[in-house]
């Protein structure tokens, strides 16, 4: 069992939050309740203050952290229109996963699009640039993912596949996040993209969209 007083990592509050997002679905949880202990759990440092979050739920199947009851993760071969979830053919590209990525964009751009790896956190920052994330095509470390955005006077597009949640806990001085096509998913089991950070004097823009088709090749190639 882990002390208390050790700080808590990113894959300690992603398990956290694949709990609760358990316990949503299992009804366990009001909406309102899941919301309010993902705040709790996105303010905490240390691993003595994530125990309590998850203490009066129960054990999930999987077996979960030492030291923090009733953690989870996602099942192999969860998909979801294009995005996957540790699927077979995705494996040994999950298994590259290193917990986090960092995208920089200064006085420039970025971009993720195509095949490639969402960590359980990805931190962008953008000071007079742009970036793009295109997650139609891409597969997810976990069931729900972080992107954490640091935005000052520039632009962040985001792409998801239809039928995935995208929750918003920016925070927008003069500027702001607009999510197009992504509050009408219901399903407590869809994949879940959270949003936090600050948005100075920029923009981030969300659309959902459909996964984009592969072009057959010309005869004779």
């Amino acid at each position: 069992m882990q002390p208390d007083h050790i700080r808590a990592s990113d894959a300690d509050r992603d398990q956290v939050a694949e709990r609760l997002r358990e316990a949503l679905a299992e009804g366990r949880l009001s909406p309102v309740e899941h919301e309010e202990r993902l705040d709790t759990l996105y303010r905490a440092k240390t691993i003595g203050e994530l125990g309590p979050i998850v203490s009066d739920l129960p054990r999930s199947g999987t077996p979960g952290m030492p030291g923090l009851p009733g953690l989870g993760g996602a099942e192999p071969g969860d998909t979801t229109d294009g995005m996957e979830i540790l699927g077979s053919d995705a494996r040994d590209l999950a298994g590259q996963s290193k917990g986090s990525e960092n995208l920089v964009a200064v006085f420039g751009g970025a971009e993720r699009r195509g095949r490639w790896l969402v960590e359980p956190r990805t931190n962008v920052s953008v000071l007079c640039g742009g970036v793009e994330l295109d997650l139609r095509e891409a597969v997810l470390s976990r069931h729900e993912v972080t992107i954490q955005l640091a935005v000052i006077l520039g632009g962040v597009d985001i792409t998801v596949p239809h039928g995935v949640r995208v929750i918003n806990n920016t925070s927008a001085i003069l500027g702001g996040t607009d999510l197009h096509g992504t509050d009408q998913v219901t399903d407590p089991n869809a994949p879940v993209v959270h949003l936090t950070g600050t948005c100075m004097l920029g923009g981030v823009d969300v659309k959902a969209k459909k996964v984009k088709k592969k072009r057959k090749g010309k005869r004779g190639e």
